[in-house]
């Protein structure tokens, strides 16, 4: 795949500058890296700030709708990567007035752990935060579980609603009833034709056969629902309509709004061919399109294929998408530019600091970590494949980087480090890194453990135990997991129930990987895995297999 890039590693810090340096007049830094940015016309007082935020590599998604009339800032991580707590933090801060905030963003498992983070730091300084997620891929969970479904191009309808709501100077209670009423309303249906290719790891997120789609293929490129031959453009369309009509009312005398959406690859002639199927059945279902959008509005880099999102209208939907709006990447009506209201400047959001303990001996803990963390990389590869086939590829990196990072944080660190700090510094630095689900999980799941950790103690077998459960029930509690759902609960348990046993090292590795052997046989029920319901059975969870890597490189080590 040819790319026009420098350093892959460096390839989201450098399109942020390049964006920053073209729209300076629309869109500022509010950190040093960039990475939160928010509308040069924000705050203003008694207007409610909607801060939204994701990976990137789904441009114009994302930070594309901050602007007049749509967001008021947006956090901005790796590519497909949640953004960490304190970018959204940074962002939240930078555009909060005295009329409170909204987050909107898609229903990604790290995009919650962060933002609810986020939100728990705001309202502690006294900001007040409401949370409206955007869930409108039909694909990605039954109607029963329609609150775990992803969010998609739909919500750029959703931003135009509650964008318009907020300019217009209305309460934080009207802003959130208008887009929790436009997210309610809103459903999408997607195919892709061929798959994205991650920068930094330079491999496809999937693999279609020549002459292949696959139906409610996630941005992400996360598996669909179907698999076949490529169909042509109206019975695409049609099944898009079916599907959709089963959930939204698309008879007569109702009013939708419309998207059709590329999702990177897809040269526009084609995007208006299926359009031009939409407005033909609607139409002579006696369906009246109130609003429509045609083009690239949520992308996956270079993917191939397309999207549709209805959203049903009454008369107060409609007249909010009309307003007008506008930022760097989306334009409608007379949306004033330039009128920059705020001087504020881009601010270092610091890492957050961890007061460390000292045991008074040399922490056979940390030296054991600063042994294990780097044999990590080894992995990376592994796990990028194992979370392609259930997820968006990126796990190998979130490992091998947070591995990193955590050695790095600990070689900083005295040798006599106790326990407790250590599980601390681990957790914060592993949940920064790279922040993804997993991350944000398994950070949290170490600080709280620590918290459970005498200060100035080293760990025994017995605090190793309640190190491994703590952990596990903390990441259930954040995760809304629990055994049996085919999560890294389910290999934590085991080790856990091996150490309190009395094994060794080699015992619990054996443990583990049992748990791993066992838990591919399941369904998955939880996370981006979960979308993919019956398909994931056969297939081992990729969180739990890195936590038994992590295990199988404690043996060597010790050995």
């Amino acid at each position: 795949m040819r790319k026009i890039l420098n350093d892959p590693q460096a390839f989201v810090d450098e399109t942020l500058e390049g964006i920053v340096l073209a729209h300076p007049d629309e869109l500022r830094a509010v950190t040093a890296d960039r990475r939160a940015l928010a509308r040069t016309d924000a705050p203003a007082p008694g207007r409610v700030g909607i801060v939204t935020g994701g990976g990137s590599g789904h441009l114009p998604f994302f930070l594309g709708y901050v602007g007049r009339g749509l967001c008021s800032a947006v956090a901005v991580g790796n590519v497909f990567s949640s953004p960490s707590s304190s970018q959204i933090h940074a962002a939240s801060v930078a555009v909060h007035s005295d009329a409170g905030l909204l987050y909107l963003y898609g229903n990604y498992g790290g995009d919650v752990l962060n933002f609810d983070t986020a939100a728990e730091r705001c309202r502690a300084e006294g900001i007040e935060v409401r949370t409206v997620l955007g869930a409108d891929d039909i694909q990605s969970a039954p109607r029963e579980r329609a609150e775990s479904r992803r969010g998609v191009a739909g919500l750029v309808l959703v931003y135009k609603v509650a964008g318009a709501m907020a300019d217009r100077g209305a309460s934080l209670d009207e802003v959130e009833r208008v887009t929790r009423k436009a997210s309610d309303a809103t459903r999408t249906m997607g195919v892709g034709l061929s798959p994205t290719v991650l920068p930094a790891a330079g491999e496809e997120t999937f693999t279609l056969d020549e002459g292949e789609m696959e139906i409610g293929v996630g941005i992400h490129g996360e598996r669909g629902s179907h698999r076949g031959p490529l169909e042509p453009a109206d019975a695409i369309t049609d099944r898009f309509l079916t599907e959709i009509g089963t959930e939204l009312d698309l008879t007569e005398g109702r009013r939708v709004a419309v998207l059709v959406n590329g999702l990177g690859s897809t040269p526009l002639e084609e995007l208006y061919v299926m359009y031009r199927r939409v407005h033909r059945t609607l139409t002579d279902a006696g369906v009246a399109i109130g609003y429509r959008l045609v083009g690239e509005y949520v992308t996956s880099l270079e993917m191939a294929g397309a999207s549709l999102s209805i959203m049903q209208l009454d008369d107060e939907l409609e007249e909010l998408l009309q307003d007008p709006a506008g930022s760097p990447f989306f334009r409608q009506g007379a949306a004033p530019v330039g009128d920059v209201l705020t001087t504020a400047t881009a601010v270092g959001e610091e890492a957050t600091t961890v007061d460390v303990t000292l045991a008074g001996s040399r922490s056979a803990l940390r030296d054991l970590l600063l042994a294990v963390l780097p044999q990590m990389e080894r992995h990376r590869e592994e796990l990028r494949a194992l979370d392609a086939a259930l997820g968006d590829g990126d796990l190998g990196v979130t490992v091998a980087v947070g591995g990193a990072a955590v050695a790095d944080a600990l070689r900083s660190l005295p040798d006599d480090l106790d326990a407790r700090s250590i599980l601390r510094v681990a957790g914060d630095a592993f949940a920064t890194a790279n922040p993804s689900t997993f991350a944000a999980l398994i950070g949290s799941g170490l600080i709280a453990a620590g918290e459970h950790v005498p200060p100035g103690a080293h760990l025994d077998r017995a605090g190793l135990v309640d190190v491994v459960q703590t952990a596990a029930t903390r990441i259930g509690a954040q995760g809304g997991a629990a055994r049996g759902d085919k999560t890294v609960i389910d290999v934590l348990l085991p080790i856990a129930e091996a150490l309190d046993a009395g094994a060794g090292a080699a015992e619990v590795s054996a443990a583990a990987l049992a748990a791993v052997a066992e838990s591919a046989g399941w369904e998955s029920r939880r996370g981006r895995a979960g979308w993919q319901q019956e398909r994931s059975v056969g297939h081992a969870d990729p969180g739990s297999v890195a936590v038994a890597r992590f295990v199988e490189e404690v043996v060597r080590a010790t050995s």
